[in-house]
């Protein structure tokens, strides 16, 4: 079985030998360590810059036809409305986030090795699996070295 612990939490172990995920909505993954090729890490998610022009350009547009077509009172209110909500749509965008992803080829398959929203955790545990499969190559016997 396995030798040694890199990395044990509550959504993650990684061992000399294994990799395996404790997703909070599915059941878990494990995954050989000596099997695993390929791996790499990404941002999941939609980018939300590329909807921030035509969010604000839908909100000038709000604000001038309420400037032109309502009473003084009441157009002043709708545009300051038509600015203020989409500020705060791409604030709340760039503060919530994006998931964390471990990708990597699984016997030929590819596969989400782990997932998590934050980076801290997500660097322990893609840390650990690296050192994990490090300690998995197999021991050099010497005779790889270059010579000059």
């Amino acid at each position: 079985m396995s030798k040694r612990i890199y990395y044990s939490g509550p959504d993650a172990v990684v061992t000399d030998v294994l990799f395996t995920w404790h997703p909070a909505a599915a059941k878990s993954k494990s995954f050989l360590v000596r099997d695993l090729r390929k791996v790499g890490v990404t941002r999941a998610g939609s980018d939300p810059q590329k909807y921030v022009p035509a969010l604000f350009a839908g909100a000038m547009l709000l604000a001038g036809a309420s400037l032109a077509l309502l009473d003084a009172p009441l157009s002043y209110g709708v545009s300051v409305l038509a600015v203020v909500i989409p500020g705060s749509i791409t604030a709340a965008w760039r503060t919530r986030g994006r998931q964390w992803e471990l990708h990597a080829t699984y016997r030929g398959v590819e596969v989400v090795l782990y997932s998590a929203p934050d980076a801290r955790v997500f660097n322990q545990v893609s840390r650990a699996l690296r050192r994990s499969m490090e300690q998995a190559r197999p021991p050099s016997t010497g005779f790889d070295l270059a010579a000059a």
